[in-house]
């Protein structure tokens, strides 16, 4: 299985271009809300027609601009899961799922797979109840099975866990994991979540402002960051302008530091990010410190968080946030200013 993306759509106000392939795994469309992230599943769904581009699955062309090829919904082979589950309301969880099979024309080999659904995503003891008597889980496993009894090529998932409860994303994010494991074939999921993507898809795409090329694996998202909205999107909250000094070499003015970085600098540097974790309390001024005065210390649930400002930057001061195990932080004994070393290992150089 592999799906080939390429597309441009003007909404006037609004742009979208992206480009990405993904093969037979779970594949990412990370992206802040408004992105386009949503809107690039329905132009491969064939709910909207790009302006330009070639969308390909599996070898077949499902939209090609050039070759004006554009093929229906129905004929595409797909399916995607909304954010609000769009069940039927008047329907029971069995006849919603049997709404799907309405074509088959062999109602007898349709029950047998809507039942073989029920069992494989543990509907059977709800089957007859209606959306609104279910649990969000259950609204969602509903929603999927009827797209899984069309033994579609290609599942796409719009912000799977944006319609339930906090309590309820836990389970029903495991409940997904195992269905995607079983699941042959390529899947899109469509999320805001850095942790969602980081738990469930094996490569991603980055989505900027209506902007997203190119794909990598999740691990490289985390761990090296080409891109400042890559970066921050990775939950990175620490970051500065930089500028070139030599090909390790950078000075931060956000930060008021030099620095000297382990990763080669890239062509076009115009970024430095650390991540929160990776910050470490010195003893004193050396190689990538810096004083710092502390603004506040925050009790999270298992760690402590400190904001700290350093001083001497073009902007007067850029606020960094730093966070340790509470153990830890007890045993600097606080203070009102720190040193922090910025370990050349755990420096992000990036790009616009």
């Amino acid at each position: 299985m592999a799906l080939s993306v390429e597309l441009k759509k003007d909404f006037g106000a609004f742009r979208l271009e992206a480009a990405f392939t993904a093969g037979n795994c779970v594949h990412g469309l990370l992206g802040a809300s408004g992105c386009g992230k949503s809107m690039t599943l329905k132009c491969i769904a064939g709910v909207i027609r790009p302006d330009e581009g070639r969308i390909v699955l599996d070898g077949e062309v499902l939209f090609d601009s050039a070759a004006h090829i554009n093929l229906p919904p129905q004929k595409r082979g797909l399916g995607l899961l909304f954010q609000n589950f769009a069940l039927f309301p008047n329907m029971t969880v069995e006849q919603n799922i049997m709404a799907a099979l309405h074509k088959t024309g062999d109602k007898k080999a349709a029950r047998i797979k809507c039942g073989d659904m029920l069992r494989r995503l543990s509907l059977e003891e709800v089957k007859g109840l209606r959306p609104w008597q279910l649990s969000g889980g259950q609204q969602q496993r509903t929603a999927l099975a009827r797209i899984l009894v069309t033994t579609p090529r290609l599942l796409m998932l719009d912000e799977p866990f944006s319609a339930l409860d906090s309590y309820l994303r836990w389970q029903t994010e495991l409940e997904l994991t195992e269905l995607l494991d079983g699941f042959d074939g390529t899947a899109l999921l469509v999320t805001h979540s850095r942790d969602e993507v980081y738990r469930l898809c094996d490569t991603v795409t980055v989505l900027d402002r209506g902007m997203g090329r190119g794909e990598a694996p999740v691990r490289a998202l985390f761990d090296a960051p080409a891109t400042r909205s890559a970066c921050l999107l990775s939950g990175c909250k620490n970051y500065s302008r930089a500028e070139w000094i030599g090909p390790h070499t950078l000075y931060a003015p956000d930060w008021g530091t030099r620095l000297e970085c382990a990763a080669p600098l890239p062509d076009g540097l115009s970024y430095v990010g650390i991540r929160s974790h990776s910050l470490r309390v010195a003893d004193g001024s050396g190689p990538n410190r810096m004083e710092c005065g502390v603004i506040r210390v925050v009790e999270d649930v298992f760690s402590t968080v400190i904001l700290m400002s350093s001083a001497g930057g073009d902007r007067g001061f850029s606020r960094l946030r730093l966070e340790m195990p509470k153990e830890d932080w007890a045993a600097v004994g606080g203070g009102e200013r720190l040193w922090l070393e910025l370990p050349p290992e755990a420096l992000l150089p990036l790009v616009e």
